[in-house]
């Protein structure tokens, strides 16, 4: 059990349609009766056509919106099919999530991502900054070296620690359903929090309701960033529920 203030993250990537919104109803019972209510922070990133929706739904609730990409431009202009982070913001974005692996496998590079975190700052959006090695990088044992230059050239120029929350998402995990072992995982956070102080530091990668027994126990870990689990919602509390008994 852990007694910190966590936060969790439902991104809820390519799913979803309006019908969808229905299943946060029991998230947001489940949240004004949970003891450690307290101690726990929801941020919900659907895709970009339920931002708005999503955020008049949740308007009185303590579950924030968040959206999965952005533009770096930070000006309305020639590029079809983006969206920049104003835009985010206005139909109800309060965060948004940068790096991410599946958009760094498209192509996005880390200067790249530096310009799209400065234009979410700008705009007062907090950012979900990803971070993560290939399979082949950490059987060559580059985790570290990868980390910090992904941090490093992210980050770059920028010192806004309070609104930047770090998650460390290997690629390799990503929709495995394979997770670092423990004493891994504990060894590679504390070097992200001792090599970047005071950024606050999550995980993702296959969280699931039967793995989250072993994650919980990690406990410089500041929270979680949930994919597919997070998509039902009884999966999803009970990944909450797990993590505080």
């Amino acid at each position: 059990m852990t007694n910190k203030y966590m936060i969790f993250i439902a991104n809820w990537k390519m799913f979803g349609g309006l019908n969808s919104l229905n299943t946060i109803n029991s998230v947001n019972r489940f949240l004004k009766k949970f003891k450690y209510k307290k101690l726990i922070k929801i941020i919900y990133c659907p895709p970009s056509t339920l931002i708005n929706p999503m955020s008049v739904k949740l308007k009185n609730s303590k579950i924030s919106v968040g959206a999965q990409n952005c533009h770096e431009n930070q000006k309305s202009g020639a590029f079809t099919g983006s969206i920049n982070t104003s835009m985010l913001k206005n139909v109800g974005a309060r965060y948004v999530i940068i790096g991410h692996s599946e958009n760094r496998q498209s192509g996005e590079s880390n200067e790249l991502i530096n310009r799209k975190i400065k234009s979410a700052l700008k705009f007062g959006l907090k950012v979900i900054f990803c971070v993560g090695e290939t399979s082949q990088e950490r059987k060559k044992k580059f985790t570290n070296k990868i980390l910090t230059k992904q941090i490093k050239l992210g980050l770059k120029k920028i010192d806004n620690k309070k609104n930047i929350l770090i998650s460390y998402e290997p690629v390799w995990a990503i929709g495995t359903g394979v997770i670092p072992k423990t004493k891994e995982l504990l060894k590679t956070i504390n070097f992200i929090k001792k090599k970047f102080k005071n950024y606050k530091v999550l995980y993702g990668g296959s969280v699931n309701p039967k793995n989250i027994n072993q994650l919980k126990n990690i406990d410089n870990l500041d929270g979680f960033l949930i994919g597919g689990a997070s998509q039902n919602s009884k999966k999803f509390i009970d990944i909450i529920k797990k993590t505080y008994n």
